[in-house]
């Protein structure tokens, strides 16, 4: 693994020519382990003149191609995926089994946009008049920009590429700088794979490095990843530049819980979805609604639950590891305070606990909340750690209500054996993915991912069907192939369908 973590440009590595650095540490030790170069607008100009410069080609290159080159690259990542596990872990601190489940549903992706030959066809209608055909064509749009976030450093940017590339554009991918190996490491893969120099390249880099690829001329799309003030912020500057724009936000994911559910999967639920990754996720559940009289054994369940988690480094086994940075840490660590000064029972708390690690690691342990205010900032944030609150309510109206009130609409859940309540849920609440008895709701590959609200700016999702619409753009064809013996010329408009 290198040192100084470089960018990776034409298919090839190098520093680039700006002196500004980022330090990527060890969250697990909180000690710094490598340095990452910090674009200079050149060092970004230099990736998107790569990828233009390879575009005419590969946007030319026959699907028969195209698909070898995905498949080989697949091939090659299932064989290597402990590599990979064991860097995001390095730098992003999640345990093994959490990386390991993390390139599993990236390679969900890369598997659909092996398919892209039947996923790209276009449409045929013949003889729509008299000697006239009309079809439609799906074509790249060429440079396409891919910003993602620290938290998923290896399926994030899979939620893109592999279905951006495979349909013929080339890709400029600016991964998180608190975590960026990941994204080299696929890049020297794909080019393994025999993907041509300059189709995939990725730039290190900070808000200058961002800005620049929302503003620069040559990028014809941005996919985004990340909060919701960020995702605004991305969605209107790259509108505004004309470009394509899918940018996905944050979440305060709600699980509701009917009174006839079944409490053991409940709780086993609310620990995996809230705890998970250490919470940071736009998927984890952050707010169990329990409709009453259930939340007191429930909250007894998931305490149960909770006292058998081990915290530690990642690679030991344990449950849940660091978060991303002694920064953020404290900032989780400080809603734990302010819940209680706001009135709520830490019934769980995080601070502090025993952990199977080095001293220096950015550790905050599981934490579980209860009634929690919907006027506290605990509940009306995005925290983006291992807190998990509860709020009671009496009906299933009330707690349906309280999602539908929420500015975000990412993922919800409702667990009952009712089917037509979940039936009824499923048509009344106000969020882009429903899980019903199932805590985290990502949709597998060949449906598309995003939510609703303040959770997803632009007009297409993630992945799937949507991907194809995102990453092609169509073209229309009318046709009309004269018979040779016809004669004259009619500069007219057509007069009738005849």
């Amino acid at each position: 693994m290198y040192s100084t973590i470089p960018h990776w440009i034409n298919g090839a590595a190098t520093e680039g020519d700006s002196p500004n650095r980022g330090d990527v540490f060890n969250p697990a030790t909180g000690a710094v382990a490598r340095t990452v170069p910090l674009a200079s607008v050149a060092d970004v100009n230099a990736g998107v003149a790569a990828a233009k410069a390879a575009f005419p080609e590969w946007g030319n290159t026959s699907l028969a191609k195209r698909t070898a080159v995905m498949f080989a690259f697949r091939e090659l990542f299932n064989a290597r995926k402990d590599e990979l596990a064991a860097i995001i872990t390095a730098e992003h601190g999640k345990v093994l089994s959490d990386a390991a489940g993390e390139i599993a549903r990236g390679l969900e992706v890369l598997d659909f946009a092996c398919g892209i030959a039947q996923l790209s066809k276009g449409e045929y209608s013949e003889n729509v008049s008299t000697g006239v055909d009309v079809y439609s064509l799906q074509q790249p749009l060429g440079v396409v920009s891919i910003i993602s976030p620290f938290n998923f450093p290896a399926m994030v940017p899979m939620w893109f590429f592999p279905m951006a590339v495979a349909a013929g554009n080339t890709v400029v991918l600016k991964p998180s700088e608190k975590d960026p190996s990941s994204a080299v490491w696929m890049a020297e893969l794909f080019t393994e794979a025999g993907l041509p120099d300059g189709v995939f390249n990725v730039v290190h880099g900070d808000k200058l490095a961002v800005d620049t690829l929302l503003e620069h001329p040559d990028v014809a799309s941005v996919s985004f990843v990340g909060s919701t003030p960020i995702a605004k912020y991305i969605y209107e500057t790259a509108a505004h530049h004309g470009k394509r724009v899918q940018a996905l936000g944050g979440a305060k994911n709600h699980m509701l819980v009917l009174p006839d559910a079944d409490l053991d999967l409940v709780a086993d639920s609310a620990v995996n979805a809230g705890f998970g990754s250490a919470g940071e996720r736009c998927m984890a559940v952050s707010v169990v609604v329990a409709v009453e009289p259930v939340a007191d054994e429930l909250i007894a369940k998931v305490s149960e639950r909770m006292a058998t988690l081990r915290t530690g480094d990642g690679t030991r086994g344990c449950d849940m590891g660091p978060l991303i940075t002694e920064q953020h840490r404290d900032k989780v660590a400080s809603y734990i305070e302010l819940a209680e000064t706001d009135g709520a029972s830490v019934v769980v708390d995080g601070r502090g606990i025993e952990i199977d690690g080095d001293a220096n690691g950015f550790w905050l342990g599981p934490t579980l909340i209860d009634n929690v205010s919907t006027d506290s900032d605990v509940y009306k944030h995005e925290i983006f750690g291992p807190v998990l609150s509860v709020i009671r309510v009496a009906t299933y109206e009330e707690g349906l209500e309280l999602i539908n009130s929420s500015q975000y609409g990412n993922g919800t859940a409702i667990f009952t054996n009712d089917g037509g309540a979940a039936r009824r849920f499923q048509r009344e609440v106000e969020v882009g993915m429903v899980g019903i008895n199932v805590p985290i709701p990502v949709p597998v590959a060949y449906f598309s991912f995003g939510g609703w609200k303040d959770s997803a700016f632009g007009d297409t999702k993630a992945y799937g069907p949507d991907a194809i619409r995102f990453f092609t753009r169509q073209k229309a064809v009318t046709s009309r192939w004269l018979d040779p013996s016809h004669g004259g010329i009619n500069l007219g408009f057509p007069q009738n369908n005849g």
